[in-house]
């Protein structure tokens, strides 16, 4: 196997916009792009080998048919691959959301856990992050915020600037705010309860829909996300952010790997490349477990978050 790259998937949303061209991504024209998917294995959704001996190849079928090569010690999630990449574009606030952990799924009898992780790749002045309830907020006070429409006023808002950090854990009430570009990781899960959504409709012209009794039943009240971190340890993946002009970063270790390029320009190389696979700023490639020696250098101001699986899966 050598390192894969997929075709995006674009999805278009009532609060995207223009921005993911910058990172590379053709747009449709006229339509708000709010995401474009780079590694995704989920029943409607699934990234297609764009190039090499696999290319047209969907990545469920490499799960089933190269198992060991692509996963190595690592399980599926739900029997998916065990990672989600995506790049969001905030033009306008998302929706106030939260997303089950695997408890809240028992007890509901539904969905899917999802862990995420974002980094900020660029936030217009003033843009905020909503992570979590302000500390000693009761259930009653979210309660009676979501019938009045005054949520907002309840979530901790942080100042989101290029380069931050921000492991979301299932259970954390949160929206990525307006004039924000980030990459996120997360499990392959799209799993997501909106409890408020700014009084817009969608794209058909009406409200979107609400789950206001399964948000409530996911979303922990102590929830608080730690934005000062270098290094992401979100229990189902591991990763660690290299500016490349430190020096050549190994992409070694048991287990598929995700090396996600958030500036410049990188170079990936390995011995079944027959050449050095160049990721530009937007770009994600996927290294299998039987590629042990991979590497990655810079190109021009590379920087790149690699994505890594705990030991044994």
């Amino acid at each position: 196997m050598y390192p894969l790259v997929f075709k995006p998937i674009l999805k278009e949303l009532v609060w995207g916009g223009r921005k993911l061209a910058d990172l590379g991504k053709a747009l449709p024209a006229d339509k708000p792009i709010g995401e474009s998917w780079e590694v995704v294995d989920l029943p409607d959704d699934q990234s297609v080998v764009a190039e090499g001996a696999y290319a047209g190849m969907t990545l469920q079928s490499l799960c089933e048919r190269e198992r060991d090569a692509l996963l190595g010690p690592v399980a599926l999630d739900g029997g998916r691959f065990p990672l989600l990449v995506k790049y969001i574009h905030a033009e306008r606030t998302l929706s106030v959301q939260v997303h089950p952990d695997e408890e809240a799924c028992a007890r509901m009898g539904r969905g899917r856990p999802k862990n995420e992780a974002w980094y900020i790749l660029d936030a217009e002045p003033g843009a905020v992050l909503y992570l979590g309830l302000k500390p000693g907020t009761t259930r009653a006070q979210l309660e009676a915020s979501i019938a009045d429409g005054s949520i907002e006023q309840l979530l901790v808002q942080v100042e989101a600037k290029p380069g931050m950090l921000a492991p979301v854990r299932p259970g954390t009430l949160h929206a990525i705010g307006a004039g924000i570009v980030l990459a996120e990781v997360q499990q392959p899960s799209d799993t997501t309860y909106r409890v408020y959504d700014w009084g817009r409709v969608g794209l058909d012209g009406k409200p979107r829909q609400l789950h206001i009794a399964e948000s409530l039943e996911c979303t922990r009240l102590d929830a608080a996300v730690d934005v000062t971190q270098t290094q992401l340890d979100a229990g189902h993946f591991l990763g660690a952010i290299h500016a490349l002009a430190d020096g050549e970063v190994a992409i070694d270790g048991g287990g598929p790997r995700v090396v996600v390029a958030l500036g410049g320009t990188a170079v990936l190389s390995s011995s079944t490349l027959g050449s050095p696979l160049m990721l530009s700023r937007g770009k994600v490639a996927l290294v299998p477990h039987a590629v042990s020696d991979a590497k990655v250098r810079d190109a021009g101001e590379g920087k790149v978050l690699v994505v890594r699986f705990p030991a044994g899966g």
